[in-house]
């Protein structure tokens, strides 16, 4: 006759089929390194930087929505962006420039991966130029609020055409972050099949909010500046191009449940 099993044969039978299903992970992650090694060397893979922020996204949704069970979605996304860091890491040297909060480096390291070298800079200005010299692939800069700090105000700088806003961080968030982020860089963002772009439009003198968003029907009013008798206005659309505005860049509308301020 037999005997029902003990709880030390049912611990150790799972505990074995663990082992067996991370046996079968790490097949599958050295067959995807190989898969990217292939591209690396392809003379298919596309100019311009190993970063692709829209098909990395467009990975992420697709994870998420095929997503069932016990594992947070949280922790999907982290894992997949660690394997997308390794994957960068394995194409090209990739390092982050980072300016403004503390917490950026947090942010930034959850996104790009742990092992991504993190360079911090005493000003915006000085992570956007090392970007501009190659010596980083990305900056990482505090998010433009209203009424925002200097530090914030970067995007009053840019001229639309060196550098490009790629991403907002974070790309998951079921809460409202505490913290926000811009991702720039030298080149454009790949489109992830939802998308937000950036404009800034300038007016004389200094109208009030009100008109300004009534100047461009469409478009959210994210920040305004104002400084020597003008106002810049930073503005979102999901698609629409802006007349009279200059465009600064795009990026995958980030997921989650948390609204966007």
């Amino acid at each position: 006759m037999s005997q029902a099993p003990t709880t030390e044969d049912s611990l150790e039978a799972l505990r074995r089929e663990i082992d067996r299903l991370d046996d079968a992970l790490h097949d599958l992650l050295m067959r995807r390194a190989e898969v990217v090694h292939r591209l690396a060397q392809s003379a298919a893979k596309p100019a311009g930087t190993t970063l692709r922020p829209g098909r990395e996204a467009a990975i992420l949704r697709r994870l998420l929505a095929r997503h069932a069970g016990p594992l947070p979605r949280a922790v999907l996304v982290r894992l997949w962006r660690e394997i997308f860091a390794a994957s960068i890491a394995q194409q090209a040297p990739f390092a982050v420039a980072l300016a403004g909060e503390p917490g950026l480096a947090r942010l930034a390291a959850a996104h790009f991966g742990l092992e991504t070298p993190l360079r911090q800079h005493p000003t915006t200005a000085a992570a956007l130029a090392a970007v501009l010299a190659r010596e980083a692939a990305i900056a990482v800069l505090p998010w433009p609020r209203e009424n925002g700090s200097e530090a914030e105000a970067w995007w009053t700088r840019l001229d639309g055409q060196t550098l490009h806003v790629i991403a907002r961080l974070p790309f998951l968030a079921e809460h409202p972050p505490a913290l926000e982020a811009a991702v720039l860089a030298l080149y454009p963002a790949d489109a992830s099949g939802r998308d937000a772009a950036l404009w800034r439009a300038q007016r004389p003198g200094t109208p009030d909010r009100a008109s300004l968003a009534a100047a461009f029907p469409g478009a959210r009013l994210l920040a305004v500046h104002r400084a020597g008798g003008t106002t810049q206005a930073l503005l979102e659309t999901e698609g629409a191009a802006l007349p009279d505005a200059l465009p600064l860049g795009r990026y995958a509308i980030p997921e989650g449940g948390a609204p966007r301020p």
